[in-house]
């Protein structure tokens, strides 16, 4: 179909433009920017007055909980959610059930989410069988599946002699490794942040050192074999300057933040809020400022919503007791656009972190509105302010630490691929 946007204040931060210009669409592809290529005919035209026109987002970490898990999400409902959030490329964790450690259900995933024609998913493969952290899996074979980097999700891998051999693997080829620093001993069952409100609350704790510990072992072996490293869902002041250090000297190291992370503490739990039950755990103040400091610094090169769909029954338990995750494709991008006006970051920046960078983190080429590039598009309304309602949610998982907030910026129109896969 060929889709004529126009009106628009186009941002593409990969291309530095930031204008009022026009966006032509044709055979799936960006056709043209600015002005209609020879021969033009538009079968539908987007007037997208007062809007921001933009690349769509890219998300690092949103489980879609299939294989497995349907009775907490389906790979339909969560596309859904991809679509009315504007994310049009996602990865998966491989925590499903099975895990995703063979190529035959690496295939089979990649084959439903086709069928939906919606979101790109660009699974990340297990990096050892079952997730088990004692044998590798056959990551070439997984890599030609279509997995874009190998990780153990929040599983523990506490057998450094694996971990380095995965790595080595893994460099020799030059596959990404995708990491969550947590030393599972220090965090045994552990719930919330090791600060004031774990200890009013009688909560048991995870101390920081649980992610510095890790994190310092990851980052001596990628020194050792010189892997691209990515670490998942930073959580601490910390945690930053570690790899902020790591970057100066020179270490292929990237990392990413959740939105749950840039937003909110451990304040956030006050009378044992289950939807604040999060891994890793809501941390101090102080951790979120320095978690700010590294996205405007650079240090952290995305934000990830983190999309964790949970049923019901799983949170409506005490604290402790409840399950860990939070819903959040739909709600990316207008928190990315909170913490913008918050920190005086300029729009084009922002969207960085959930556009290009991510893709780049994948080895993906999305991410981008370049003429010839896939046309996966976001038109979103930047006034329109609404309420997070969790009934409203097209997430099957409903739970959300930001429920009742009102926030601002609305998708109005998410095109994959150069069709409309959803409009309001």
């Amino acid at each position: 179909m060929n889709i004529h946007i126009k009106n628009g204040r186009l941002i593409d931060p990969h291309n530095k433009i930031d204008a009022k210009q026009d966006v032509f669409i044709a055979d799936k592809r960006i056709a043209a920017i600015g002005t209609a290529p020879q021969g033009f005919m538009a079968e539908q035209v987007i007037d997208a007055n007062g809007m921001i026109v933009m690349p769509g987002l890219v998300d690092v970490a949103a489980r879609l909980r299939e294989p497995g898990y349907e009775y907490r999400a389906t790979l339909e409902s969560e596309m859904d959610a991809a679509m009315a959030g504007g994310v049009t490329s996602l990865s998966c964790p491989p925590d499903t059930d099975p895990p995703l450690d063979e190529p035959g259900l690496v295939e089979m995933l990649k084959h439903r989410a086709r069928s939906l024609n919606k979101a790109r998913v660009f699974p990340v493969g297990a990096l050892t069988y079952g997730l088990k952290g004692a044998e590798l899996t056959e990551m070439i074979e997984l890599t030609e599946a279509g997995c874009k980097a190998f990780g153990q999700a929040d599983a523990p891998l506490t057998d450094t002699r694996v971990l380095m051999r995965a790595m080595q693997y893994a460099a020799t080829f030059g596959y990404r490794v995708w990491l969550r620093p947590q030393d599972s001993f220090l965090a045994k069952n552990g719930v919330a942040h090791d600060g004031e409100v774990s200890t009013r609350l009688g909560l048991p704790p995870i101390p920081v050192v649980a992610e510095t510990t890790a994190l310092a072992t990851i980052l001596q072996l990628a020194q050792e074999t010189g892997v691209k490293l990515h670490i998942c869902r930073i959580s601490s002041a910390s945690g930053v300057e570690m790899i902020r250090t790591a970057k100066r000297a020179g270490l292929p190291v990237t990392c990413d933040v959740s939105m749950n992370h840039v937003h909110l503490t451990e304040m956030d739990i006050g009378f044992f809020d289950s939807n604040c039950h999060l891994v890793p755990p809501l941390r101090s103040q102080r951790d979120k400022a320095a978690l700010r400091a590294g996205l405007i610094d650079g240090t952290i090169d995305a934000i990830c919503s983190d999309h964790s769909p949970v049923d019901e029954d799983a949170k409506q338990l005490p604290f402790a007791e409840a399950e860990a995750g939070a819903t959040g494709m739909e709600l990316l991008l207008p928190l990315v656009l909170k913490w913008a006006e918050e920190d005086k970051v300029s729009l084009p920046d922002a969207l960085t972190r959930v556009t290009i960078n991510p893709a780049q983190l994948l080895g993906v080429k999305t991410g981008h509105l370049s003429v010839g590039a896939h046309a996966d598009v976001c038109v979103f309304d930047p006034a329109a302010t609404w309420k997070v309602e969790p009934a409203a949610l097209k997430s099957q998982g409903k739970n959300t630490p930001f429920n009742g907030y009102t926030v601002q910026g609305r998708v109005r129109h998410t095109i994959v691929e150069g069709h409309i896969a959803y409009s309001i």
